[in-house]
């Protein structure tokens, strides 16, 4: 039985509990045997993260205490450069083998964009691509991350039939959660409760972070 594997990676400045529901109904809907949560050390396409690499590990760390689906992965954090996705991969295949199936998680935002990330195109040779969308949501009409689509889409069951190379689209009931908004409303001396785990917000007022 080949094991699958499923990576969601993110800056998670703070985790909020949109991504943990996306995580873990992920896992459930592909029948995942593992979910990762990657956090980015430092993220190319988006400013530098306003809580430092060892916060956001220790916010993730709160954020999953009594929880055994989800696990963190630090491979990111052990690199002192920009987290680039493919370099993730590349490891990751070299440690896990051949024949685990590596499913890379991402939102529908994220895959429209596709093109603009290092090494795109060898992105499927590595792992499968996972996107979430929103009922009702939608890609480009045309462009190469379209093409891409068109030409790697799949069911569900490639997961457990090959180990990389196909697009996987599901539906989930997104969460409107981000946490761009939640820096936001802390910065105006709102309260972020209830977006995210109460722990992750005692945790915040803490470390006086976001202000």
């Amino acid at each position: 039985m080949r094991k699958t594997l499923g990576i969601f990676g993110g800056t998670f400045d703070p985790i909020h509990i949109g991504h943990l529901r996306m995580a873990l109904e992920i896992k459930q809907q592909l029948q995942l045997d593992e979910m990762r949560l990657l956090p980015c050390y430092l993220p190319p396409h988006r400013p530098t993260p306003g809580a430092s690499a060892i916060q956001r590990v220790d916010m993730l760390e709160i954020a999953l205490q009594g929880c055994t689906e989800l696990r963190i992965d630090k491979h990111e954090l052990l690199r002192d450069k920009p987290s680039y996705t493919y370099d993730t991969l590349h490891e990751m295949r070299a440690e896990v083998g051949e024949q685990t199936s590596l499913c890379l998680c991402m939102g529908m935002d994220s895959f429209a964009t596709l093109d603009t990330w290092h090494n795109w195109t060898q992105l499927l040779q590595l792992a499968h691509i996972v996107v979430v969308a929103r009922p009702g949501g939608f890609l480009p009409e045309s462009g190469a991350v379209v093409d891409l689509l068109q030409s790697c889409r799949a069911d569900n069951a490639a997961i457990t039939q090959r180990s990389a190379g196909a697009i996987v689209l599901l539906e989930q009931r997104l969460l409107p959660i981000s946490a761009t908004d939640i820096r936001a409303q802390i910065r105006t001396g709102h309260s972020p409760q209830f977006l995210v785990p109460d722990g992750v917000w005692n945790y915040i007022r803490s470390n006086g972070l976001y202000q």
